[in-house]
This record gives C-alpha cells, sequence and structure tokens, in this order.
C-alpha cells in the first residue's frame, strides 16, 4: 500500500516557475516508479514525467526541457520543477505510484496508487 499526497500547486505566471511535491509514505518508497500525470477540464489525463527506482526520468514532449522530476528516497519524496511554465500547462497534476514495465510507463492505466491532486493555475 502507498499512499501519496501532493503539495505545491497555485497561481505562476506565464514564463514563471513552480514546484510540486508529492509525499509517500506505505510501502518501501524506493521500489516504486513515481509519475506524474496532469487532467485539465475536459480533457483526458496526460503523462508529464517519471523517475524510475533506477533514478532514470522520462518526459512527454511538451514539457521537455522545461520541466524536471526528481526524487528523495531519504524524504519519501517526488518533486516536479516546472521552469517557463506556458498557459497550456494549467491542470491538475497528480501523483502516481507503481511499477510499471517500460514499454508501459506512460500509460496512466498501469498505475495502481493515486493522489487526489494538485491545481496548477497558470495566469498573469
Amino acid at each position: 500500500q502507498v499512499q501519496l499526497v501532493e503539495s505545491g500547486g497555485g497561481l505562476v505566471q506565464p514564463g514563471g516557475s513552480l514546484r510540486v511535491s508529492c509525499a509517500a509514505s506505505g510501502s518501501t518508497f524506493r521500489d516504486y516508479a513515481y509519475a506524474w500525470f496532469r487532467q485539465a477540464p475536459g480533457k483526458e489525463r496526460e503523462f508529464v514525467a517519471v523517475i524510475r527506482s533506477t533514478g532514470h526520468t522520462y518526459y512527454s514532449d511538451p514539457v521537455k526541457g522545461r520541466f524536471t522530476i526528481s526524487r528523495d528516497n531519504a524524504k519519501r519524496t517526488v518533486s516536479l520543477q516546472m521552469d517557463t511554465v506556458r498557459p497550456d500547462d494549467e491542470a491538475i497534476y497528480h501523483c502516481a505510484a507503481d511499477r510499471p514495465i517500460l514499454s508501459a510507463i506512460r500509460d496512466p492505466d498501469m498505475y495502481y496508487y493515486w493522489g487526489q491532486g494538485t491545481q496548477v493555475t497558470v495566469s498573469s
């Protein structure tokens, strides 16, 4: 069992930066891959980034080069640093955890554990 709680969402101006975090409790933190997905109103849940237990990271094309995912196994947290934020980054950001195979690492159906989400609003 893994419990996930996101924090750090809020209002950010276009071109600005924001950091969202996910605190995990329960089973062994280091065994899982942790991903961020986002969902905007009227749209499907979208893969953003993932960090595997090995530390390897993968990003969606829209955020590559702007977002950075990281994990701190000692603190049991996963963070998503969002830089050069754009209006189309506005969404609810969800943290997810599981141990998907590499080929399915971007598929939200492969993640069993989810947080409630944190809202990111992009506006000047």
